[in-house]
């Protein structure tokens, strides 16, 4: 294909490789952000045994950020200039909002007990605004960048669905993590978030094949809509097991039988998957919808090869730390202790 042809294959192929490492983010420090947003529902009893759930993984799930981001600016630098650019006041929000919750983490454990609430606080504002500000930039993407009033809104709504898509994240990550009282709330909150996990995601349907003619015909004509077709029916597939799973857990919690307790949090990743799968599809292979390409946007095929070198390297490594923390750590989380 001619795609592949004098080194193109190579911006396919770190296109993957950036869509492999935000995903990567959006799964694994959006749960982490959802427990964050969850953190000021709680009570007093349950903030330390919901941080601690989430110690030993917080600060390694952005390295994939870090990697996304670095990927966009060595293999794609002109696509990140536009679109670093046209996001830059989202983009300072959410970087306060990680600043503030990395602050707020190391030191509510060393203040003393009458300003650990104001650390509680900014530890669930910083994972507020980090994720809210990372839904406004999606929405916005989507759109073209288009600042104009329902663009505005429709950015809006996203960040407050992503909102809650993290906080469905996090309450299921809850459920495996912790037991009683906690885990029984945890069910409460994946109710509240999961038909508002799902607005965002019909918006985002209805939305993202407005915006391009392109995009609409690769959505709505043959043979390609029986290739689509398939993704939101799985989606449904999968929101309805959700739903079942909670609707029967606070019995079985309550019996002291965790049956099926992972199911929330594995069903909610496939719906990530699948929703991420149906961007990635409708917007290949522009990186600015309708605008820029990925081989429009890439480096020299020369650096491309030396940069694939050094990320052959990076990447097994980052993969290899993260399952190893995860392993170790892995089972119920308890209360902090420090020594």
């Amino acid at each position: 294909m001619e795609m592949f042809a004098d080194g193109k294959w190579l911006a396919v192929v770190f296109l993957g490789l950036m869509g492999i490492s935000m995903l990567a983010y959006v799964i694994l420090d959006g749960y982490d952000l959802g427990v964050g947003i969850l953190l000021h529902r709680a009570s007093d009893e349950h903030k330390d045994v919901m941080i601690s759930s989430i110690g030993p993984f917080w600060d390694a799930n952005e390295t994939w950020l870090v990697l996304g981001v670095g990927i966009l600016l060595v293999a794609f630098p002109s696509a990140h200039g536009v679109i670093l650019t046209a996001l830059y006041l989202p983009v300072a929000v959410m970087l306060l909002g990680l600043i503030l919750r990395g602050v707020a983490f190391d030191f509510r454990v060393k203040a003393e007990a009458h300003h650990k609430p104001l650390w509680n606080f900014a530890f669930y504002a910083g994972s507020l605004l980090a994720s809210f500000s990372q839904g406004v930039m999606l929405g916005l993407y989507i759109t073209g960048f288009n600042y104009g009033a329902l663009s505005l809104l429709f950015a809006l709504i996203t960040g407050l669905c992503l909102c809650a898509g993290y906080g469905l994240l996090g309450s299921g990550w809850l459920l495996m993590k912790t037991t009683g009282e906690l885990q029984q709330q945890a069910v409460v909150w994946a109710q509240r978030s999961l038909w508002l996990t799902g607005l965002g995601i019909a918006a985002i349907s209805i939305v993202t094949p407005m915006v391009s003619q392109r995009i609409f015909e690769k959505w709505f004509t043959l043979p390609y809509l029986f290739m689509l077709m398939p993704i939101p029916i799985a989606t449904a597939i999968l929101f309805f097991v959700i739903d079942r799973a909670l609707r029967r857990l606070p019995k079985r919690l309550a019996e002291g039988n965790e049956y099926g307790a992972w199911v929330p949090f594995a069903a909610t990743v496939g719906i990530f998957l699948l929703a991420f799968y149906g961007l990635a599809y409708s917007l290949f292979p522009y990186l600015v919808v309708d605008h820029i390409d990925i081989w429009q946007a890439a480096s020299a095929p020369e650096s491309l090869k030396i940069i694939l070198a050094g990320t052959a390297v990076v990447l097994p490594a980052i993969f290899g730390y993260t399952i190893y923390a995860y392993r170790v750590f892995w089972g119920k989380a308890r209360e902090l202790t420090y020594y």
